[in-house]
This record gives structure tokens, sequence and C-alpha cells, in this order.
């Protein structure tokens, strides 16, 4: 590999397209996407088989696994069970501190207030198959659950044997039912339903851009979480931070994905060559190379140097990181000047894949700027509000100046008219 430190004065307009416009790849997709979901849409269960059979290789017989979910959370060996609950204890203690509390207030005789409710029912994509995403199953699951969401609904990949690790946590975190379907069909099944699947309100979960692009196509018919792409990691690091980390979290975050961003920021010149060095002498080791090797060398990856740590948070800032590592001496006062970030990690202890698999935190992160405009999952994604309000007569009086003044004005006689009418 070769890789070079880069000066971020010297980026010139197009390297900084390739760094702060960062896309899923969804267009690329979307007509194909388009074709799977309607067909999907009018044809039901056997659209779902015939796109099985042809993108995952596999005859799928019965659709739902809900008690092969089950069988494997019993079979799975007792140290593989005792993480996937350590870590689902853990994501389900985090996000029951987000639920919130309906209330109601007296604003001068105006008693207003907010009630949550969750959602009736919603879809949860993990991605698997063969692989094993056991902590996708959690992140997507448990808020659903915290939430309250009464029927929670599963689609993941098929294979010739789903991955037990997978199905596992798809129980352990409290699915009522699981189907073995995966891709733009699987999000398309969901959207609409099937002669066995469910149809839900909202779908959320991580996938590829055929997974992301369905999502993109049913969103109106069914609300979505977010439209995510590859993965990133921006790493902010001053001359203390130990280059053995900052090169260790960039190489944990590559192996995600030869399409993911990567990117190491300091101000001190000796730490970004000593970054570069570890990289090279580690990459021969990685086990999955070629994939690591690819998003080193991704327009959207790199090691930068800064005039000044004020530079580098302007860069971090404007670069919104799904996964912002701070490992610096005073990284609080770092964390005070950066808004736009999907998950911030503090410290030289504090790795990315804490975060993503037991920490408690949610994995499921705005990439590609979003951080800019929204959050992560969280149980608020499951949750809708009401507005509630009472007014008693003097309170209605005290308004009906304004209230009539503001509804003539806009030619709304009939409103003007009904607050009038109480008086009379």
């Amino acid at each position: 590999m070769d890789m070079e430190v880069r000066d971020i004065e010297a980026l010139g307009p197009a390297d900084r397209r390739a760094l702060f416009e960062r896309d899923a790849g969804v267009d690329a997709v979307r007509e194909d996407v388009r074709d799977i979901v309607e067909h999907v849409r009018d044809e039901g269960d056997v659209a779902v088989r015939e796109f099985s059979r042809e993108f995952d290789g596999v005859e799928v017989g019965n659709l739902d696994i809900t008690d092969a979910a089950e069988r494997a959370h019993d079979a799975v060996d007792d140290e593989l069970l005792d993480a996937i609950q350590a870590a689902a204890d853990n994501v389900r203690a985090f996000h029951e501190r987000q639920l919130p509390a309906d209330w109601r207030d007296d604003f001068d005789g105006r008693e207003l207030g907010r009630r949550f409710r969750p959602l009736s029912r919603v879809g949860v994509y993990v991605p698997g198959g063969a692989a094993a995403y056991p902590s996708s199953a959690l992140m997507g699951i448990v808020p659903a659950t915290v939430a309250g969401v009464e029927h929670v609904v599963v689609t993941t990949p098929p294979a010739e044997n789903v991955n037990p690790a997978t199905l596992a946590a798809i129980h352990e975190a409290g699915a009522d039912a699981v189907y073995s379907v995966g891709g733009a069909q699987a999000i398309g099944a969901m959207a609409y339903g099937t002669e066995t699947v469910t149809a839900v309100e909202k779908i959320v979960g991580p996938g590829n851009r055929w997974v992301t692009a369905a999502k993109a196509e049913v969103r109106g018919d069914a609300e979505i979480d977010f439209l995510a792409g590859p993965s990133e990691v921006l790493i902010l690091a001053d001359a203390t931070a130990d280059p053995a980390f900052v090169a260790a979290d960039l190489l944990a975050q590559a192996e995600h994905d030869d399409h993911a961003s990567v990117v190491a920021v300091t101000d001190d010149a000796d730490l970004a060559e000593a970054v570069v060095a570890e990289l090279d002498a580690r990459l021969p080791d990685c086990d999955r190379r070629e994939t690591v090797e690819a998003a080193l060398e991704h327009d959207a990856s790199g090691v930068f140097l800064a005039r000044s740590m004020s530079e580098a948070v302007l860069f971090a800032e404007e670069y919104a990181a799904e996964h912002l590592s701070i490992q610096a001496d005073d990284d609080e006062a770092l964390l005070d000047r950066i808004d736009s970030a999907g998950s911030v990690f503090l410290g030289p202890y504090t790795p990315v894949a804490a975060g993503d698999y037991a920490s408690g935190t949610n994995h499921v992160l705005p990439t590609g700027g979003g951080a800019k405009r929204f959050g992560g999952l969280s149980v608020e994604t499951f949750l809708r509000s009401t507005t509630v309000q009472r007014l008693d007569r003097d309170a209605l009086d005290d308004l009906s100046d304004t209230i009539t003044t503001l509804a003539e004005a806009e030619g709304l006689t009939g409103h003007a008219e009904s607050v009038r009418r109480r008086f009379e």
C-alpha cells in the first residue's frame, strides 16, 4: 500500500468533493431495485422465492423461520449466548434511558402536553445469510421492544443454514416473527406484505446499496429510518495519541467494506507519519486484507495533517462522520466544538468496536454527512407523539382576539366563527 500523509490546506476541489460528498451508491441500482420491489408487491411470496433463487442461490422452502431462531437460541454454545445476552442487556439499559415521559403543564389556563405511543408494526432488516451479524439484530430489535412496539418483524438473507449466532440474537432481542428473505426483496416484502410476511409501518436497519435503494423506493408507503451507505470513521488526534491505537481503529473500520471511509486527522506531523507506518506494518496480517486495502485507498479515506487543531476540528465538522473518535489530551473541549457526528468515542480506550457490539449505544448511524441533519437509531425512531390540549372558557377568551384576527387574515372565517360562537 502506498499511503501518504496529505495536508488539508493542499486539498483541491475534487479531493474535497470525494471527502465531503460521500454517497451510498443508490442511484446506480435504483431502476433495478424498483423492478424488484414492484414484482414483490404484485406477486408476493412467489417473487420473494424467485429472487432468493436468483440473488442468493438458495431454494427457500418455509419463509417463516421464527421457530428456527428459537432453536438456535437454545443450541448455541454458552460462551456465545452469554456474550449475546450481555450485549443485549447493555443495549436495553441504554435505550430504556431514552424513553420519554408523557407530560402536561399549565400555560396561563391552557393545559398543554405531549404523549408518546409506539408504532404497531415495524420491520428490522438484519444483514447476514451465511455471515453472522448478531450485533445488528440487537441494535435494531431491542430499541423497538423498549419502545413498546406490538409486533417486530425481522428479515435476514437466506442461506442453506442461516448463521445460528444471528438467529440466536434475533430471538434474544425479542423479535415476534423472523423471515428468511434478504436484499431489496425483503424491503418490498415488509413494505407491502406477502402471503407470509407481515406488512409493517416502518422499516429500519443497515444493508448494502440494494437494501438502501429499496428503502428509498418504498418510502412513503412505509416509513424508514434513513438511507445509509458504507461505514465510516474519523479519528481526531493530537500528539498525545498512540499511533498504534489510531491505526488499529482505522483498520477495524476498513474491514467492513472496500467502500468504507476511514480518516485520521491530526495537527502533529510525527503522529501522522507514525500512523501511516503502523498501517503499512499491520496490513499484511489483516484477515480481510484486500477489503482493508481497498478501503484505505478509497477517495474518502486517508491520513490528513492540519495546520492547527482548529483546522482539524473544522475538517471533522464538515466531514460529519458516522463514527467520530477523539484521541486527544482535552477530548471534551474538542467535542464541545463539533456538532455533527453519528456517535462519538472519547479517549484511547473507547474503540469504535465497543459501540459496535456491547457498550450499549446504537450502531445504526447516519453516513455520508447525514449526521448534519439527523441522528442514529433510537427509541424515538419507534415512537410517534401526539400533542394534547384543554382550554377553559377564560383561556379561550384570552386568545379569542388573536385567533380571530389571524383566521380572518387567512380568509378562514369559519375558524373565527368557531371561537365567537362560544361567547354568544
